[in-house]
């Protein structure tokens, strides 16, 4: 028994003098790039508390042309479409994250004031543009910036498949709003069809 006791005791010693020499190891090895690394998750933590707030986006009016982009990914308008009870976040950036807030702004497309085409999307959710169906045309669409308030006027309509992208298309000649959501309204799961609405600016 007491043989047996002072054997495990030696294999407890030993295992944890090779633990000691393996830590030593390791830090001889390793041990400026682990201190680096702690130094920079500490640099990163000191950087997100002290982070100064993006600058809010800015259009210079006369020539249409927006002078401060909003940073991809933070809220820079709100959407109302009073006819459905809409009010809601609009974001920069279309990535899936972004649509769990709330509507995204299509990055390749131009802002409200820019004079061209605008493409806002969101899921067909309760919360979100489940009622899409019940829009008609003349209604009305405002978004409020934080660098001025656009109103619009829905002039049509459409059900589009997702890959008929010439039925959202980009340009810079005329200023159109349009706003999708996945179709049919109450899908669930992938769905391959768009419903568009499309506003025009209301002088």
């Amino acid at each position: 028994m007491i043989k047996a006791l002072k054997a495990t005791v030696i294999d407890i010693i030993v295992a944890f003098l090779i633990i000691m020499l393996l830590f030593s190891g390791i830090n001889l090895l390793y041990g400026q790039k682990v201190s680096e690394a702690f130094s920079l998750a500490n640099k990163v933590s000191i950087d997100l508390e002290n982070k100064v707030e993006a600058p809010k986006a800015e259009i210079n009016i006369e020539e249409k042309q927006v002078i401060n982009y909003p940073e991809y990914g933070t809220q820079y308008a709100t959407i109302e479409i009073p006819r459905i009870d809409v009010n809601l976040p609009v974001y920069f950036g279309d990535t899936l994250e972004i649509l769990k807030k709330g509507v995204g702004h299509s990055s390749g497309s131009y802002f409200p004031g820019e004079g061209g085409s605008i493409v806002y999307m969101g899921h067909n959710s309760r919360n979100v543009f489940r009622r899409f169906s019940e829009l008609q045309i003349g209604d009305d669409i405002t978004v409020t910036t934080s660098y001025g308030v656009y109103k619009y006027e829905i002039y049509d309509m459409q059900l589009i498949k997702e890959t008929e992208l010439d039925k959202v298309p980009i340009q810079k000649e005329q200023e159109i709003l349009m706003v999708y959501t996945c179709y049919p309204f109450n899908n669930i799961g992938y769905a391959t069809q768009r419903y568009v609405v499309y506003a025009k600016p209301v002088e």
